[in-house]
């Protein structure tokens, strides 16, 4: 800004100086002009006296390198001339200000020269006798005399842009200092020019607005981050280009990053190929989904454009843990597999002994043996079935009656009655412990210690052992079956209480069993608020302890 002052402010007092000069000068041009011209009518009217008077007498006498003076006729034969001569020179009846001085008395005219840089003044009167005198004088004309003075002017001009400068210089910096120490933060505690106080109004109004426009997008930031800190869920932002600028801390934990990975480009945190294709499908298509194991869980991710004033500005990456998802829909197609598998093979071994007695295939003394047979089955499904509606009830959440068992007792009398299928195996079974009030379903816990104990007889050993403790303090009571068996391996233990899950793929009849045991103990105890732990070593046996809370 004060190189434009100083250039406005150098370019007017050129400009000015410039006018100045050329009017002074056209002035005192006018001026001296008009002074010659009067010089030249006095010196004509002193000659035209003499003349009359004396004659050519008097011309020939005259001498005047300045002024010429010629004396012609009536017809315009020259006479007499003080440059010349007479002799030689044409008729003047023709010029101009010899016709005006024959018609009127007096007569003008001015003649340039052939380059325009001189001009001749001609002054006429006619005499008494009819003849005409005539006056003229040589004089340069405007631009020779501009010419002449050039180096002056020159030098006028040259101390005049200095001086100029310098103010120009000093009075640029005056003007702008003021402006230079506006306090643009506080506009209304300056003490400036009048003429901006419009400017200073109008700032100090856009930084409220814009004060106003901060805390309200401070306030929408604050409130974003503090929902997307929250929630469970994983949420990156990312711009077009696929650079991170938003990341809450699900998808930070998900991820293995933190907060310094924002500004850099998503492939700095998942490397993926799946993910980079998700995400530039969804940039060029608008959404896509993908699912991966991230952390040892399963994961859904769900990739969506976001445009603004149709054009793509970038991408939200949600990620959402479908690990008990996928886990339910697994465990509902094997347990509908296991089921169908579970009702068909009774149920085909029943058939097949109707239709053989039906068809009179089976001896008289052989009946007892296929009927017996039929009602085992049948037994077997009545069992698979009790239990598979049992199983529903405790997904279901039906109250059921509740009332203070004691625990010792329960089981007591669950041991009791295994006793002789741990003889079948020869196992030993044996209880101990204090008794243990809890407020609970009866049946259930029942069920619990009941299904606990036979497993731990069925996978036991030879002269093995099981042993039931019931302990109990003031915060819990703990249920522990403890078996000396064949024990279960680490690669199976996080799914032994699922739905008709068995070590042995086969589902051999070999063990028994419906393979819903330890499922319906991991959902009765459950129904009570309960915790499962299961310890086990292969070849050493298994410990399972089930913890009662009292609260």
């Amino acid at each position: 800004m004060t190189r434009k002052i100083f250039r406005s402010i150098l370019l007017v007092a050129s400009a000015v100086l410039l006018a100045s000069l050329m009017i002074v000068m056209g002035c005192l041009y006018d001026y001296f002009e008009g002074v010659q011209e009067e010089q030249l009518k006095d010196e004509l009217s002193l000659a035209a006296a003499a003349v009359e008077d004396s004659g050519q007498e008097y011309l020939e006498k005259l001498k005047s390198d300045r002024y010429r003076i010629t004396w012609i006729a009536a017809d315009g034969t020259v006479l007499y001339d003080t440059k010349t001569g007479a002799k030689g020179m044409e008729n003047h009846g023709n010029r101009e200000e010899i016709r005006e001085a024959l018609e009127s008395g007096e007569g003008d005219s001015l003649r340039y020269s052939a380059t325009l840089l001189e001009k001749t003044i001609y002054y006429a009167r006619k005499l008494d006798d009819d003849t005409v005198l005539r006056i003229s004088v040589s004089s340069v004309t405007a631009g020779i005399l501009v010419l002449g003075m050039m180096q002056p002017i020159i030098i006028v001009f040259i101390v005049a842009l200095v001086l100029s400068g310098l103010l120009a210089s000093r009075l640029s910096k005056r003007i702008v200092e003021p402006l230079n120490r506006l306090d643009l933060e506080h506009p209304l505690e300056n003490d400036a020019y009048e003429e901006l106080s419009p400017l200073l109004k109008r700032i100090n109004y856009q930084h409220k607005e814009i004060a106003g426009q901060l805390r309200r997008l401070q306030q929408k930031t604050d409130e974003f981050a503090q929902i997307t800190e929250s929630m469970g869920e994983g949420l990156v932002l990312l711009d077009n280009k696929g650079t991170i600028l938003s990341i809450n801390p699900a998808a930070q934990k998900l991820f293995g990053a933190d907060r310094s990975c924002v500004g850099k480009d998503f492939l700095t945190v998942d490397r993926s190929h799946d993910m980079s294709m998700a995400i530039r499908t969804a940039l060029s298509e608008g959404h896509c989904e993908v699912r991966a194991e991230r952390v040892g869980r399963e994961y859904q991710f769900d990739v969506s454009r976001i445009e603004s004033e149709n054009m793509t500005i970038g991408a939200v990456l949600l990620a959402f843990d479908v690990t008990e998802q996928e886990f339910a829909e697994r465990n509902r197609r094997e347990f509908t597999a296991n089921v169908s598998h579970e009702l068909k093979t009774p149920l085909q071994s029943i058939i097949g002994s109707a239709e053989l007695i039906e068809n009179g295939l089976v001896k008289p003394e052989d009946m007892p043996r296929f009927v017996g047979h039929i009602r085992k089955e049948a037994a077997r499904l009545v069992v698979l079935i009790e239990d598979i509606i049992r199983l529903s009830q405790l997904d279901e959440g039906d109250e059921m009656p509740c009332e203070k068992v004691d625990l010792l007792e329960i089981a007591e009398e669950a041991v009791c009655n295994l006793q002789d299928a741990a003889a079948e195996k020869k196992v030993r079974l044996s209880v101990t412990g204090e008794n243990a009030a809890i407020n609970g379903v009866r049946r259930l816990l029942y069920e619990i210690v009941y299904n606990l104990c036979e497993n731990a007889i069925k996978y036991n050993v030879d002269g093995g052992c099981v042993d039931v403790t019931v302990s109990a303090d003031e915060k819990e009571t703990v249920l522990t079956v403890r078996d000396t068996g064949i024990g279960i391996p680490p690669e199976h233990q996080s799914r032994v209480f699922e739905r008709f899950y068995r070590v042995d793929k086969s589902h051999s009849k070999a063990s028994g069993g419906t393979g819903l045991g330890l499922s319906i103990v991991k959902h009765a105890v459950q129904y009570h608020h309960g915790k499962i732990e299961l310890q086990s070593k292969c070849g050493e046996g298994t410990t399972i302890t089930v913890h009662f809370s009292k609260s």
